[in-house]
């Protein structure tokens, strides 16, 4: 019997001009970013349903450039991620989850226009799911997707947050 040894998940707490959000990483990149003002719960029982078994470390090194370029983005200084990212999850969410990261810094897109970027145009009830399912806030902006008459729409990380994200993204797009 082969024996598989479970990725560590590094992790680290950003706390940053009001910004107060846990982070984790794997060695292929980026794979948690947590909502403001959550406990260190959010994260670990992520982790315990995406990564089960996987040792959880605290590393502010590993962290530095994930850190590093939120930092950047929360400035309004960064428009878009060089960062690696680990995504984990089923084809269909790592589809959604893509076409989030094409969505250009200070634009928004909605529900059913997601659906039809992945040529999927009746799964818009599935494209929510996915979006919730969204592990790495921010840096893949399940925030810029908004309801078809524009309105905010739910957030993991809380209307609060996401209206402080679009804020921030049309303060930037003016600098």
């Amino acid at each position: 019997m082969k024996s598989q040894t479970k990725p560590t998940i590094y992790w680290s707490f950003l706390d940053y001009n009001n910004w107060k959000i846990y982070l984790a990483a794997s060695s292929k990149g980026l794979c948690f970013v947590g909502s403001q003002n959550m406990p260190f719960e959010e994260l670990t029982e992520w982790a315990k349903k995406r990564f089960p078994g996987s040792p959880i470390v605290e590393s502010r090194e590993e962290l530095k450039q994930y850190e590093i370029e939120l930092a950047e983005y929360l400035d309004g200084k960064r428009k878009f991620f060089t960062i690696p990212f680990d995504f984990n999850g089923t084809n269909f969410q790592l589809s959604v989850w893509t076409a989030l990261s094409e969505i250009p810094y200070g634009e928004t897109r909605s529900y059913s226009e997601i659906a039809n970027a992945i040529n999927k145009p009746a799964a818009v009830r599935a494209v929510g799911t996915a979006i919730g399912a969204n592990p790495i806030l921010i840096t893949v902006p399940c925030h810029r997707v908004v309801g078809k008459n524009g309105a905010l729409t739910g957030y993991r990380g809380g209307l609060e947050m996401k209206t402080r994200l679009l804020e921030l993204e049309r303060k930037g797009l003016s600098q």
